[in-house]
């Protein structure tokens, strides 16, 4: 039933359909399969900053054990390798280590040419002019994360703590006042047949930039709902764990009569954030055009390869004739626009700290990456004027993209990529189940 043109856009669903599959999604899952964008970097051991009776999640499948020496994580972090020694004297370590790594736990093992081609990249990347300080890169407990292993998917990480990590994300991020309520929020008050309405009543009030926001945010959200749905636990035969989709878990959270409506709503916010990050992917293109920009692994033949890659998939994003007009954010008088853009930047930067209290850390590993990736979106949206006025063969002080970031925005959008072809996928699952 997903069908028409988006809201505060000139776009419609079956274009963004098309495109996505015949041009943008065969190759960034090439992209994200290669070495400079497979590794993250990323601390799972960051405490949540605004509440701190919930810890880790109890289910084993979400939980990393630090493992032996011969599978520490990568980093350029040597120094501090000896502290797993002991684990790896001790069998029973090893044993809940191996345990761990099973079903859904972090795997963060890396070979040793892998480790090479970081260190290199570390010197690389501290050569390069920051355009800002990434708080996490050189803490110890900061691991490298091969993306490929540790694919997003349903680990049976729900309930409260979950429920929590996005209420908080809404609540208090999202601009809304307490006294209005989100649709399906379980623990608004009863208030009989509204179904939600007033909660939209409220937000086509709002400004443009914050209606953009609370799009934004829940088409994430719609996003991460639709990954866990299509690559769901759904039995294990043998000891061996099966994934696939989950038509009935789809259809729990999207379905427009079990929703009351909210499931397409919460789709087409996931198109609208797929249309924020396509335009940012078109409006940095120039930064990676240049020759000082290298994607660098330490060999050469791969780099030239990656970049061509790259450079392909933005030569499709600009042909693409119906992207979001970024332009009418935040172009009211100077003054009050900017501090709504600072707002703006705030309340992001809060919500990228509040992935820090997922519980299950292939949840958060995935938020934190999702996160990142779509404020390095916004970044770039708002940086135009940098970017067209780069120096063709100096690394600029006035726009830079760290390697995190670059990874970030890859993956993120890639994640959307496959949101839209999951989507397509249910649509044909739903029609032979009727």
């Amino acid at each position: 039933q997903l069908t028409g043109v988006l809201d505060d856009c000139l776009c419609d669903i079956e274009s963004i359909d098309d495109f996505n599959t015949f041009k943008i999604f065969p190759k960034i899952q090439k992209l994200q399969e290669r070495d400079y964008f497979r590794y993250y970097k990323v601390n799972l051991k960051r405490p949540c900053p605004f509440w701190a009776d919930d810890g880790h999640c109890s289910i084993k499948d979400c939980h990393v054990e630090p493992c032996p020496e011969s599978k520490i994580p990568v980093g350029i972090k040597a120094g501090s390798s000896n502290k797993y020694s002991k684990a790896a004297n001790n069998s029973k370590e090893l044993e809940d280590c191996e345990q761990a790594n099973k079903l859904g736990a972090v795997n963060s093992t890396l070979s040793n040419q892998s480790k090479e081609a970081f260190i290199d990249w570390a010197r690389y990347d501290d050569s390069q002019d920051h355009f800002c300080e990434l708080d996490d890169e050189r803490s110890p407990d900061a691991q490298y994360v091969d993306l490929l292993l540790n694919p997003e998917r349903y680990t049976g990480y729900k309930g409260p703590s979950a429920w929590r990590v996005w209420n908080s994300i809404y609540e208090e991020n999202c601009f809304k006042p307490r006294s209005v309520y989100r649709p399906l929020n379980p623990l608004a008050p009863s208030r009989g047949g509204d179904d939600g309405e007033s909660f939209y009543t409220w937000l086509e009030g709002l400004c443009l930039e914050k209606r953009v926001f609370y799009k934004l945010i829940s088409g994430l959200h719609a996003s991460i709902n639709l990954h866990l749905c299509a690559n769901y636990l759904l039995e294990e035969t043998w000891g061996k764990p099966r994934w696939g989709p989950n038509v009935k878990e789809f259809t729990r959270r999207f379905d427009p009569v079990e929703t009351k409506g909210e499931g397409p709503r919460r789709l087409k916010n996931l198109y609208f954030l797929y249309l924020i990050e396509l335009r940012a992917l078109s409006k940095v293109a120039p930064y990676f055009e240049r020759s000082v920009v290298d994607l660098y692994t330490g060999n050469g033949h791969e780099d030239a390869e990656s970049k061509a890659l790259l450079l392909d998939i933005f030569r499709d994003t600009k042909s693409f004739h119906m992207h979001f007009d970024e332009k009418s954010m935040f172009a009211g008088d100077k003054k009050g626009a900017k501090s709504l853009k600072e707002e703006f930047r705030l309340h992001f930067k809060n919500i990228s700290r509040i992935m820090d209290c997922v519980g299950c850390d292939k949840c958060r590993l995935w938020g934190k990456l999702q996160t990142q990736g779509l404020g390095t979106a916004l970044k770039i949206l708002f940086s135009e004027k940098e970017i067209q006025s780069l120096p063709e063969n100096s690394p600029s002080k006035g726009f830079q993209l760290t390697r995190q970031e670059i990874v970030a925005l890859v993956n993120a959008f890639g994640r959307l990529s496959t949101s839209i072809k999951e989507l397509q996928n249910f649509k044909v699952l739903l029609q032979k189940n009727r």
